[in-house]
Parts: structure tokens; sequence; C-alpha cells
């Protein structure tokens, strides 16, 4: 059996579930436990829960079916805010990534002649992100979405084909189509598939002609002047802010604070940040909360998911490795 980061798991010889943090061996994952705490298990005392979205190629929309061979895929995802047709009132639009890959995307709706971008950004390995939440004339007045992604890992990895799909929705064909139930979303979804093909760097090399490798060849480097002047830098940087919720960053003496205590200041101090960002006009926050035992990451994101108003991510793992989380606000 093979078990994947992001997988999530129940005991085979004891009651409970979590999900895959980390690959020990071939033999030994680590799992994440619904407190946050990791426990390495041998693969073989674990079960898969799998949950993936398959695609029934003969329907127009996707189908959860248990023979169907679960891969890495990206989907586009409409969520309804009620099971019941006659009373929803709003729809929520999301990136669905259940795949090993990163992804650099942009989301756009056809406005006449051309395309407008409405959300584009970056997001990590099984993960979703919600792109806008609409009324359903919003699919009267806007019938093509367009999704680019652009699919990478940090680190080594096998060079994949971008994204590059335009979906036509119309409010007929939501209320005709079926949704289905799946447990990262609270009610059931209308979900297109972009991607489930994942290649390998020779296939992707081979599609490259003689003529493509001799005018790649041709082209010369240049460099071109900064078109953003200071004070626009200064603007921007203004509009971003950085908290460290390491606690001796927050108290200067933590003698005497239990845990429990510690914990409690942390989630006080990005509640508070949170709160006045959203007040001012802050656009990201990325809260620095390391890597530890995840219980800290796990209580900010509990706070972000009831947050109305933000999306949020894991924050570069350039500058920041595996210990940030970065807000948007919308």
């Amino acid at each position: 059996m093979k078990l994947r980061i992001g997988d999530k798991v129940r005991f085979l010889n004891e009651t409970g579930e979590g999900k895959v943090s980390r690959i020990k061996d071939k033999n030994t994952v680590f799992v994440e436990m619904p407190d946050g705490f990791e426990i390495p298990y041998l693969i073989s005392q674990l079960v898969p829960i799998h949950t993936e979205l398959i695609i029934d190629r003969d329907a127009e929309n996707i189908e959860l079916s248990p023979e169907a061979q679960i891969t890495d895929a990206v989907y586009f995802i409409i969520e309804p805010d009620h099971e019941l047709p006659t009373l929803i009132t709003d729809y929520r639009i999301y990136l669905f990534n259940a795949s090993s890959f990163n992804l650099l995307y942009s989301y756009s709706i056809k406005d006449g002649e051309y395309y407008q971008t409405l959300r584009h950004g970056e997001m990590g390995a099984y993960q979703k992100i919600l792109l806008k939440q609409v009324k359903i004339d919003y699919f009267k007045a806007h019938n093509y979405h367009k999704l680019d992604c652009v699919l990478f890992k940090n680190g080594f990895f096998k060079a994949q084909l971008p994204i590059a799909e335009i979906l036509y929705l119309s409010p007929e064909a939501l209320r005709q189509a079926r949704t289905i139930k799946h447990e990262e979303f609270d009610f059931p979804v209308h979900g297109f598939l972009l991607k489930d093909e994942f290649l390998n760097t020779r296939e992707i090399e081979h599609n490259l002609t003689d003529a493509d490798i001799q005018r790649v060849k041709s082209i010369k480097e240049f460099k071109t002047k900064a078109t953003v002047s200071r004070s626009k830098k200064e603007y921007l940087k203004s509009l971003e802010k950085e908290v460290d919720l390491h606690i001796e960053e927050l108290m200067k003496n933590t003698k005497g604070l239990s845990n429990y205590e510690m914990l409690n200041i942390q989630l006080e101090r990005v509640e508070q940040e949170l709160d006045k960002a959203m007040a001012g006009n802050i656009k990201k926050i990325v809260f620095i909360h390391g890597v530890g035992n995840g219980r800290l990451k796990q209580e900010i994101i509990g706070i972000l998911k009831a947050t109305k108003g933000i999306t949020f991510h894991d924050a570069s793992y350039k500058d920041y490795g595996f210990g940030a989380t970065q807000v948007n606000i919308l």
C-alpha cells in the first residue's frame, strides 16, 4: 500500500484517524492527530480513507466511484450555500488542488472580447482556495471561466504541462447538473475536472520540436529597468504584515506560564492582528508559528476557517520553510 502526505487514514488496531504529515521511510509514516501531535505508525497498521473527487468520464459532473483509480487531480468547485435548490442564495467558487504539486494559478472571466483576472496567487499541495463568493446572476452575466495553473514542487519533481482550461457555466447548467458530497465542503458541490493526467519529463520534452528548441536558443538575455517607483513599492509593502508568534517574541518573561496559557496568548495575538488588519487596509498577513508539534498551526487554522472575508494557505517555503501561514484579506 502506498501512502502520500495529506492522505487521511484510520488505525487498524485502535480507534481514531489522522492525516499523514511526513514519510519516515518505506515502512513508516508520521500521522498528525486531531490535536496536532505527530505519531509514527507502520504503514501496515493504517487504512487509507479515500475521499478524493473522481471523474466519471461519461457524466457532465464528477462522481465518487470506489472502483475508480485514485490519482492526483485539480478541480474547479462550485459550492451552493444550501442542499435544497430553493433555499440557495450564494455560491462559493473554489480551486481544489488534490495533487502533490504546488500551483501558481489565475482565475479569469470573459468580459466582451477580453478576459479579466479576478484572482491569482500560489497554493500548496492538497489545499483548496476560495476564488469568489457570488449570486446565481454571476453565472448569467459571466458564462466563460478561465483557469491557468503552473505546477511545481519545492525540490526535485517531474515537469508537468500547465493547466489552461475554459469552462462554460450558466444558471441552467448548474440547475441541471448533479452535485456530490465531499468532506472538504459543507454542502454538495458541482465539480469540474481541470487535470488528472500527470506526465513524466520525457513525454513533455518530446512535445518540443527542433524548431522550438532552436527558437529558444536564439533568445538573447536582456534586462529591463524597474517600472515600479520607490514610493509605489513602499505603498505596496505597507499593505502587508508579518507577525511572529514565537512566545519569546510576545512575552518578555514566560516563567510560570503553562503550555496552555502560552498557546492562548499566541491565539489572542492572532485574533487581534486579524481584526486590526481587516479594519485597516492590510491585504496580506503572514503568521510565523514555526513547525513544532503542529498544535499552534491547527488552532490558527481553526480561527481562520471561522473568519469570513479571507483566504489562507501555507506561506512561501523559500522565505519561511513549513513554519508560516499566509492570510489574504479579500
